[in-house]
């Protein structure tokens, strides 16, 4: 069964991160049975609450300590970095478990999930109106145009099933026929080009404070409440030839998962010093209020299991698939 149990009480934790920073226990382990096989890694993540611990960990210099450079990318959208990955452009890249499926499944390409990221909580991923919006519940969303940034990604996943499980039919709303990128989704609300828009963290907040964007459905009930949102893949090749690498790269993760459902400070600081998810830093009055996630540990292939599970439900798997095929041992 993959999965491994969070053992670490929070001072415990941080404990052994001060050892870290000191050369202590983690900062050791990783590279303790071999040398790295490469040092420096270029990893593209979506630039969302839900990969708060990989910035965490960035932003503490935790990579660092472990041995690795990190050369960070903002990906737009799972979708745009992964045949990017699958070329070398990437090493590693964190994204919505949709995709990587799909491509998996789909395009029968070698991804292996290597970490999880993220699991959604309430407030970190809802539709959006304005408040001059005619729009008030969600069955007024008929005929009208609901903002995603992919087609068929865990955006688009999560809107279906909150409008599938309140009788909406969904040939009854219209989704973009372009995606729209999360960092101008707030804009295309506003200019009226979407009714509504789908947006997850720190995102919504901005829209909120910058456009008084309200909420119409928080996306975390029915069938996705408490959702696997995002996780961290690599191709089977490269997880295969780069072993020591991938035990640095998960130490230094692991921290930062740790720290980041433990501190709510440390993902601030952290998503603050941020370049690129909103054409700059996120500003500290949106990380202030934004809604954080739950961040844990290795990986629970039930909890996963149930990606597939509700793409099947809703149309974009036509038969059951078994998560544990994206697992290592």
């Amino acid at each position: 069964m993959h999965l491994r149990m969070r053992v670490l009480a929070p001072v415990m934790a941080m404990a052994l991160l001060a050892l870290a920073g000191c050369g202590g226990v983690l900062g050791t382990s990783a590279s303790a049975a071999g040398g790295l096989e490469k040092t420096t890694l270029n990893v593209a993540v979506v630039p969302a609450v839900d990969s708060a611990g990989f910035f965490v960990a960035l932003h503490e210099g935790l990579f660092t300590q472990h041995g690795l450079t990190i050369h960070y990318t903002p990906a737009t959208s799972s979708e745009t970095v992964i045949a990017q990955m699958l070329k070398g452009t990437y090493d590693i890249t964190g994204g919505n478990y949709v995709s990587f499926v799909e491509h998996y499944v789909k395009d029968h390409q070698p991804l292996e999930i290597i970490a999880e990221g993220s699991v959604m909580q309430q407030g970190t991923q809802a539709i959006y109106t304005l408040p001059s919006s005619k729009i008030k519940t969600l069955a007024e969303l008929k005929g009208h145009v609901l903002g995603i940034n992919a087609p068929g990604n865990i955006n688009y996943l999560l809107a279906a099933s909150v409008l599938t499980e309140n009788g909406i039919s969904l040939s009854k709303v219209a989704f973009p026929a372009q995606p729209i990128p999360f960092p101008i989704m707030a804009s295309e609300l506003a200019a009226g080009k979407v009714a509504a828009a789908a947006m997850p963290e720190p995102f919504a907040t901005a829209a909120a404070q910058k456009y008084g964007a309200v909420v119409l459905a928080d996306l975390n009930q029915g069938a996705t409440q408490s959702f696997p949102i995002q996780g961290y893949v690599a191709t089977r090749s490269w997880v295969h030839a780069h072993p020591n690498t991938l035990k640095a790269f998960l130490a230094a993760l692991e921290q930062g998962q740790e720290i980041a459902d433990t501190s709510r400070a440390a993902v601030e600081q952290a998503m603050e010093s941020l370049n690129g998810p909103m054409n700059g830093q996120v500003p500290p009055i949106v990380a202030a209020v934004m809604a954080l996630n739950i961040y844990p540990i290795g990986i629970d292939a039930a909890r996963l299991q149930r990606v597939p599970d509700v793409m099947a439900q809703f149309g974009l798997l036509h038969a059951r698939f078994s998560i544990s095929q994206m697992i290592g041992p």
